[in-house]
């Protein structure tokens, strides 16, 4: 009797891990291209009018390949995404930049993969060991020595926007990749933002219109948030969440704000001091750490 062959799955452990980093590239841009597109064109309009944008694009996609409807029993889940990614961080990460510069929201947004470890366990029912748990909870401490060395000890309204921005795309990126499994990762995502696309579309243009033309800038700025935060980026994301499991794999997003401070210093010439240089490279030791916990 001829054997089934089984499934590799260090190498798709492997194959994940990247795929997701690829993913957190394209998502460490977001808070600094946000900073840049709120100042012109309001808080509420790029909150929801990049997930419009977005929207337009997933709809013409899906129209063009002709893809079925998804069956009722995966609605609910793409509720849990819409509600967390497309509109939950992209509104509340607007709202905060009005006020807080885009290093410190990474610094919030490191929490991200400790709240997306938790809600995999609630959502997409994934059980790391308990050293894994060890290596988040070093990963949490160095977020947390990073906000300290940025400022971010006390909470203003910019930080619970984005800490409510945070709980909510973790809950997103857990269901996320636990529906790309069935789904695979680009139909998660853009049947999450077409379903969304008739209440965007209405807050978008509820919300107030600049009375100027935006810069070129602030609009190549608004661009990028609307293909690549809210729709292209998800495609590695979700994809590398379903091969290396939501838990695991989502732990690469501990390097997402020494990146995206990086970023910030580049465009927005934010500073950055030699303590936050060596607060980083202790959240890439965590993030290589959680690598090696399989």
């Amino acid at each position: 009797m001829e054997s089934t062959p089984t499934l590799p799955v260090p190498s798709t452990q492997a194959a994940g891990w990247w795929w997701a980093a690829l993913g957190m590239l394209c998502f460490s841009f977001t808070l600094p291209a946000t900073r840049l597109a709120v100042p012109e064109f309001g808080s509420y309009l790029v909150g929801f009018g990049r997930s419009a944008l977005a929207g337009v694009l997933a709809l013409a996609l899906l129209l063009i390949l002709r893809e079925k409807v998804p069956e009722r029993r995966h609605w609910r889940g793409l509720l849990i995404v819409a509600v967390g990614t497309v509109f939950g961080f992209s509104i509340f990460t607007a709202l905060a930049l009005r006020t807080v510069p885009a290093s410190h929201g990474a610094v919030v947004v490191g929490l991200l993969p400790a709240m997306t470890a938790i809600a995999a366990v609630l959502l997409a029912r994934e059980r790391p060991r308990p050293v894994f748990w060890l290596v988040c909870a070093l990963g949490v401490v160095a977020v947390l020595v990073f906000a300290a060395v940025q400022g971010a000890g006390q909470l203003s309204a910019g930080d619970l926007y984005m800490l409510l921005a945070v709980v909510l795309a973790a809950a997103g990126y857990a269901e996320g990749g636990r529906l790309a499994r069935e789904m695979g990762g680009w139909r998660v995502v853009s049947w999450a933002l077409a379903f969304s696309l008739p209440v965007s579309m209405l807050a978008t243009f509820l919300s107030p219109w600049p009375a100027h033309l935006p810069s070129l800038t602030a609009c190549l700025a608004f661009g990028y948030v609307s293909l690549f935060s809210v729709f292209l980026g998800f495609f590695a994301w979700y994809k590398g969440l379903a091969m290396g499991g939501v838990a695991r794999a989502g732990q690469v997003q501990l390097l997402q704000p020494v990146l995206t401070v990086l970023w910030s210093a580049l465009l927005l010439n934010e500073q950055i001091g030699a303590a936050t240089v060596v607060a980083s490279l202790f959240v890439v030791g965590t993030a290589l750490l959680s690598r090696l916990t399989r």
